[in-house]
């Protein structure tokens, strides 16, 4: 196995990771933020705490991508590849730090002691309301900008077919358009019109996890890639 079939497989497989913990922690986290009485209630805290730690790992794995990656993408064009592992730096941070009210919220409703019951419930809504406009910003809006600028420099290296490149270079702007639009108040974050500008982004990223675990680089481009790099070792 090449070193850049290694990469390729590596960042498949991270591709992957990323859907499921965040597919995963979505749907832990949903006791929480969707019910604003959680502070009051029995509360299921070990779900949310297992949610809390999916999006920690998520977080790492979309910066592993951008590591990954950058090796290839830089042959391309240094700049927009710098910028697409920046990018995805700043959606896990975004990510992570949307993880920290709600464990605040969890910390709330163990200790209601110094807080009033009439108090309690608008902050955990409003602590909750962080976290899903954090879940905005990143997996929407700084997630769109990243998917095309890798899907640009995917589609000008053939590294990948085209048709995964077109898919990419369609789903990051309209993924970003979505976001946009649920901002200003057009639709909710969970909606069908929020569902259908996510499908298109979340086929690029599998169908590139796939194709990365089971091809790897294009033949013809990774024979390439492996010839440069046998030269510049010998010199």
């Amino acid at each position: 196995m090449t070193s850049y079939r290694r990469i390729a497989m590596a960042a498949g497989i991270l591709f992957l990771a990323t859907h499921v913990t965040s597919i995963t922690a979505r749907a832990l986290y949903l006791p929480i933020l969707n019910n604003p009485a959680y502070i009051e209630s029995g509360g299921q805290d070990g779900q949310v705490f297992l949610g809390a730690l999916l999006e920690v790992l998520l977080a790492l794995t979309i910066v592993g991508t951008g590591v990954a990656l950058y090796p290839v993408i830089k042959r391309q064009n240094e700049g927009v590849a710098l910028g697409y592992v920046a990018l995805r730096t700043l959606e896990a941070g975004v990510i992570a730090v949307g993880v920290l009210p709600l464990l605040a919220i969890v910390t709330l409703r163990q200790d209601l002691s110094g807080l009033a019951a009439a108090d309690s419930v608008p902050l955990a809504s409003a602590l909750a309301a962080f976290n899903k406009w954090a879940f905005l910003v990143g997996p929407s809006l700084i997630c769109g900008t990243n998917t095309a600028l890798l899907a640009y420099l995917l589609y000008r290296s053939t590294l990948v077919p085209r048709f995964i490149a077109i898919l990419g270079l369609i789903g990051g702007p309209l993924v970003f358009a979505s976001g946009t639009a649920q901002m200003f108040g057009a639709y909710e974050q969970v909606s069908v019109w929020a569902g259908v500008g996510a499908v298109p982004v979340f086929a690029w990223e599998i169908c590139l996890a796939i194709y990365f675990i089971a091809k790897g680089f294009r033949p013809s481009v990774d024979a390439g890639l492996n010839s440069r790099q046998a030269v510049a070792l010998k010199v």
